[in-house]
Formats: C-alpha cells, structure tokens, sequence
C-alpha cells in the first residue's frame, strides 16, 4: 500500500487538498491522523468528531482501526496514553534526528503508526492513504515502515495569507499572532524541505496559489506521483463533486459537501493590517524568496 504524506504548516489548504484526492479511486484522505488517539480516543484535542459527524468512537471505521492496533492487554484509553507520549519523541523539531536514526528504543508509535495505515487501507478497500498530519517527523519516518510505500507533498502557502488565516479562530481550535504564525511556517517549511530533500524521487513541491488556480493540473501531478490511473475528481471547470469522508481533524471545511468550487482565498490581501504585513514578510524573508512570493510589504 501508499502512503501520501502532506508536509508544510496549517492553514494552507491541506484539508481541501486532500479531500479532493479522496475522491480518485482508492484513495482515503484521514485528514491529520496524528491526533487519532489525542481527540478521538482521550478526547482531549481540538475535534472529537470525524469528518463523517460521529465520534471517533462510534464511527464504523476508526473503532475498527483502533481496535486493530490496540495491544492486548492495554485499554483504548491506556493505549492512546501510550502513543501520546511516544510522539511526544516525533516533534517537527526532531525530524532531522527521524531522517538519520532508528527509532529510541522502547517507542512504539513507528510501529503503531504502520500498523494504522495498513488498518486504514483494509477498512476503507484503498490502495493510497492520504495523510494530511503536517508533521514532517512522521513523514521522515515513511521509508522506514514495513509495507509503506512512501510519497511526499511539501504544500506552501503565502505566509501572510496564513497569519491572517490563524488571526481568525475557527470552531476547531484558536487564534495565533501573526509572529507565532511566521515562526511555525518557517520551521515546519524547512522540515518539510528536509523531508522532501531526503526522498526527491518520491516527492512534490506545491504552492497553494498555484493549486487552487490551476487544481485540475496541480492534481493529476499529485495522482501520477501515487502511480493512480483513475480519472481526475476535478473538472475542467475546477469544480469537483465531494462525498463523505472519516477525516480525523482539520479545518471545518471537512464536513463540506457536494459539488465545490476549488477558488483561492484573497481576503488577507486586503484584512491584514499593514504593521503586521511588514513583520511577516520581513520575518519569514528567506523562505519567500525561495519559494517565489513576492517580498514587498
């Protein structure tokens, strides 16, 4: 089976990204897979719900997956303790250790985060499972799974559109300055590029902007790269046709359904106060060079 790792930092259309590949044949998007045990089991994340609207709990495929890789002889609750405080070893800060060493001994979320996905794939009947978790430590930890065929998607956006984003609380978690913002984009971007550097046969480089103005194109490189020959979800008008999903957490666009129209989200342009435009570009400098935005404030 596949695994479709997306890296990057949040806020910059992961969610739609992969919703949007769920919807090729044999692809399950899981949304951020990482808090399964946080939110779903020990309720005490961001979002308990799936993106089908039930519990995590209750829902017909992520019981069935977090039974099949609870241990025997260990509760849900003592077993989703347990993975909580193994990746507590697998922060965005430790991916270049994740890149260069074998796990610690004795840390079992490696082997629990393997098993899931292969959980993933047999409740869902899928070849590819899209994970949209944006913790480049996991993503470093792919090639290393048994049974993982491993691909990479770096997803950027314009850190301004995302400090403005996080300046707006939304219902499944709170609100960021504009620095905290800049801070996690630059360091999740260049765990990312570590990842990306690391894996380059295997990996993409993707701007939100050039996404969502080019969707049908910026997907079908996506479904070459995971080797899919299904047709295209989006149509050439941009549109495309959204079922149900079982994503874990995400932005609430998850629970969207229907046919959608894949648009960029200007609106920072104009909202972001000026002081705040300034601090963001000339913090996060380097990096935007790099990835070709422009750099006046």
């Amino acid at each position: 089976m596949r695994v479709l790792y997306i890296t990057g930092w949040c806020r910059s259309g992961s969610t739609m990204l992969g919703n949007v590949l769920a919807e090729a044949p044999g692809v399950v998007h899981v949304g951020e897979l990482r808090f399964l045990w946080l939110n779903g089991v020990l309720g005490s994340g961001s979002n308990a719900r799936c993106g089908c609207g039930l519990n995590h709990r209750e829902c017909p495929v992520w019981s069935r997956v977090l039974e099949a890789v609870r241990p025997d002889g260990r509760t849900l609750d003592q077993h989703a303790a347990d993975v909580v405080a193994w990746q507590d070893a697998y922060r965005t800060r430790h991916t270049w250790r994740a890149l260069r060493n074998p796990p610690p001994p004795g840390n079992g979320w490696p082997d629990t985060l393997a098993a899931t996905y292969r959980a993933i794939a047999e409740a869902c009947g899928a070849h590819t499972v899209v994970d949209s978790s944006k913790f480049a430590s996991d993503a470093a930890l792919l090639s290393g799974l048994p049974g993982i065929e491993a691909t990479y998607v770096h997803l950027i956006r314009d850190p301004r559109a995302v400090a403005w984003s996080w300046m707006q609380p939304k219902a499944y978690t709170g609100r960021r300055s504009a620095l905290n913002s800049t801070l996690n984009w630059a360091g999740f971007n260049l765990a990312a590029e570590a990842v990306g550097r690391a894996h380059r046969a295997d990996a993409l480089h993707l701007r939100y902007e050039d996404l969502v103005r080019n969707p049908r194109g910026a997907v079908a490189d996506i479904l070459e790269l995971i080797g899919s020959e299904g047709p295209n979800p989006v149509a050439a008008d941009g549109t495309v046709e959204l079922g149900g999903n079982h994503t874990v957490t995400g932005n609430p666009n998850r629970f969207g359904r229907g046919r959608t129209r894949i648009d960029e989200d200007r609106r920072w342009h104009t909202a972001l106060p000026r002081s705040q435009r300034a601090a963001t570009t000339l913090l996060a400098l380097p990096l935007l060079r790099r990835y070709g935005y422009e750099t006046r404030v």
